[in-house]
């Protein structure tokens, strides 16, 4: 389970995390909605590692893991794919991929791990000699996905996995996910897709001006008044 309590996370002079608190139960697919600018990104990078808090705690397993560095943290367990996939452009599918397990207990079932992922993705075993580059929008996002699960995640944290995705293509991406969770992945999905978000997720936290503003079933935010004005345009 991931816990976060209170966490604050200050840019220089400007505060981005105003006492943020959540938690990830395992199994569960949790959404964290908002708009640009709220804060979502940096509460994944701060649960990541990348960047410092300065209040608060973040726990993994009962275990603090606040101030741990980045491979510290994926070592754990909890994996991130960014808003925008990060991609090594010149290198093949195959090889993206490879990165992703680039951990001892990862490349131990380096095998196994390909196996999966160009099963649940069929079209990245199509394409798994051509560089990331050469992929489609969707394609790129898929393989941004399968490199997350290469590295065996007991938390896979996703960062705007539809962005800029046709429609169709970004539904289909919106079911990949929830086909992980089912299968058992725990994830915590940041999108400002809320209406597919929401429909897929157990539990949902509003993220706004960096405090949560309101949190529970994701069926009781998609009833919320606020969510239906703001960012549903109902």
């Amino acid at each position: 389970m991931l816990a976060v309590e209170r966490l604050v996370v200050k840019y220089d002079e400007l505060t981005a995390l105003r006492g943020v608190s959540l938690t990830v139960e395992s199994g569960a697919l949790v959404a964290m909605i908002g708009s640009n600018g709220a804060g979502k990104t940096t509460l994944l990078n701060a649960v990541s590692g990348l960047i410092p808090t300065r209040e608060g705690t973040i726990s993994w397993e009962g275990s603090l893991i606040t101030g741990l560095t980045p491979d510290a943290v994926c070592r754990l367990g909890i994996v991130q794919a960014p808003e925008g996939r990060k991609l090594f452009a010149k290198m093949t599918v195959e090889e993206n991929l490879q990165m992703g397990a680039y951990s001892p207990g990862p490349r131990a079932r380096v095998a196994e791990s390909m196996k999966r992922v160009l099963e649940l993705f069929p079209r990245l075993a199509e394409r798994r000699r051509q560089t990331a580059e050469s992929l489609s929008g969707g394609e790129q996002q898929m393989l941004a996905l399968g490199r997350a699960l290469m590295a065996t995640p007991g938390l896979l944290m996703l960062d705007e996995p539809s962005l800029g995705l046709a429609p169709i293509m970004a539904a289909q991406i919106f079911e990949i996910i929830g086909d992980l969770n089912r299968a058992g992945t725990t994830i915590l999905l940041v999108s400002q897709e809320v209406l597919q978000t929401l429909s897929i997720a157990r539990d949902g936290y509003l993220l706004e001006n960096g405090e949560i503003t309101l949190a529970g079933p994701s069926e009781r935010l998609l009833a919320d008044q606020r969510v239906k004005k703001s960012y549903l345009g109902l």
